[in-house]
């Protein structure tokens, strides 16, 4: 067995000795260090003993790095152990085992801090592959880089063309005042653009006021669109200023457009003609100092020709029009992405740190259909916070509506009819023949050459492998994509 300092060591806890006597053979046969207690309060009297020593003489393998614990126990329970126990060590994860599956266990053991929790009789090879999970340190290098939390592009962070496109349109209208069509799928961020385009514009400082059109019944929304008088009309107890009067000085959001009914469509284009409007039942004329973004999921030309949507309404709205890229037109950005939503994520549910992803499951994750794009992806980080135990995510973890669509089939049957690898001792015998001959030949910069031509094969197969695809090649390299980009002749 491996010395307590080579490895992270397991503490576990139970007062079953047939079970610590399971658990004693598995962990020897997985090679991981650990100690065995026969119930709680030892745990506790062994943490307290270690953190009350002076730091020179503590011991690396007499501190754990997970615990492993029963619930049902007498003395001390599992879930007072686990209460205890976060006291004194909140950042070591904490598996609690079961022999009584019921609700109360486990709602109680996950509000006391555990990490996961488990059923017996459990099967010692999945237990020791989530322990081994739980030891596996995050290394940093597998994110991406952290985003800046108050970047103005918050949610539009990416290095595709798609999405460069549109911060470079962004950038250009930062110096107008001229009204704004977004056009894309639902869930593409369209609401984050137009935020994006008024933080970054001269009216900043004023409001910006978001409506959607789709969500207010069509007899209301002239009152919410231009307020109305009191007694205009049999619910109008009181006067009550609207939108365009709350967004003075500021920018209008108008989302989805397209569902707007025809009749308020002609006041609408009155209003951006005039730049003036009356409440509904008043006669003084407001003046309307808003800028106008509007977005729409809908083909708004389409809805033209149908006669559902004005063309003189339309051409006044789309004086510069932006489409969002649906995620799947931008798959490499998806990890990055991802990085920023689970940092959020985490921050929202005070956690002390964001879930990673592994490569493996950034792939995935790149490779998946996104339906819900922008949407679909937080609320999936959100998911991954709150039901992966470990902080690496990884593959299998993902929820079923992701993991499903995961892997194309091309790359599937590229996978079922891969030649199989060499052994490590062939190409590595076949190195060191190489090798021999360039040193013999006296060939200059033997290293440098060799070295160049082993990331040549490495990259050309990766590249190879994923169809040319840059950015999911790195991903399976543990390399930035730039990289790849400067490698190649």
């Amino acid at each position: 067995m491996y010395g307590l300092n080579d490895k992270p060591t397991v503490w576990v806890v139970d007062d079953d000795k047939s079970i610590r006597w399971v658990l004693d053979k598995a962990l020897q046969k997985a090679r991981l260090p650990y100690r065995m207690f026969g119930d709680g309060r030892e745990v506790i009297e062994a943490l307290e003993y270690w953190s009350n020593q002076p730091t020179r003489t503590r011991q690396p393998g007499d501190y754990p790095a997970l615990l492993l614990s029963d619930i049902r126990m007498p003395d001390v329970s599992g879930i007072e152990l686990l209460r205890e126990f976060k006291k004194l060590a909140p950042d070591v994860p904490v598996v609690m085992m079961t022999a009584h599956s019921d609700l109360d266990n486990a709602v109680s053991t996950f509000q006391a801090g555990a990490a996961e929790y488990i059923a017996k009789p459990f099967d010692t090879e999945e237990l020791i592959a989530l322990l081994k999970r739980f030891l596996q340190p995050v290394n940093p290098e597998t994110a991406p880089a952290a985003p800046v939390q108050d970047d103005p592009r918050y949610g539009l962070l990416g290095q595709s063309p798609a999405i460069l496109q549109v911060l470079r349109t962004i950038g250009r209208l930062s110096a107008t005042q001229i009204n704004v069509l977004l056009t894309g799928e639902t869930g593409t961020g369209k609401e984050l653009v137009a935020r994006a385009i008024h933080a970054t514009s001269n009216r900043s400082t004023q409001p910006f006021v978001a409506i959607s059109t789709a969500a207010i019944p069509a007899h209301l929304l002239e009152s919410e669109l231009f307020g109305h008088e009191k007694g205009s009309f049999s619910a109008a107890s009181t006067s009550r200023v609207g939108r365009f009067e709350e967004a003075a000085g500021g920018t209008l959001f108008l989302d989805e457009i397209g569902d707007m009914p025809l009749e308020l469509q002609a006041r609408l284009l009155r209003v951006l003609s005039e730049g003036v409007f009356y409440r509904v039942g008043g006669n003084e004329q407001i003046q309307a100092n808003v800028r106008i973004i509007a977005a729409t999921h809908q083909d708004l030309s389409q809805r033209v020709a149908q006669g559902l949507f004005r063309a003189d309404l339309y051409h006044r709205l789309n004086v510069v029009g932006i489409h969002l890229p649906a995620l799947r037109e931008r798959s490499e950005d998806v990890p990055l992405l991802m990085t920023q939503f689970l940092q959020q994520a985490a921050l929202d549910l005070g956690l002390p740190a964001p879930k990673t992803l592994s490569p493996n499951a950034q792939l995935a994750c790149s490779q998946a259909d996104w339906p819900g794009n922008i949407r679909q992806l937080d609320n999936v980080c959100r998911w991954l916070t709150v039901m992966t135990p470990t902080q690496l995510v990884n593959e299998d973890d993902l929820p079923p509506d992701v993991s499903e669509k995961i892997m194309p089939e091309q790359t599937q049957d590229r996978i079922a009819t891969a030649e199989p690898l060499m052994q490590p001792q062939s190409w590595q015998a076949s190195l060191r023949i190489a090798v021999g001959k360039a040193l013999a030949d006296q060939q200059p910069a033997v290293m440098l050459k060799f070295q160049d031509q082993f990331e040549q094969v490495v990259i050309n197969e990766a590249l190879k492998f994923t169809q040319n695809h840059r950015q999911k090649a790195a991903l399976l390299l543990g390399i930035g994509r730039n990289t790849i980009t400067r490698k190649l002749p």
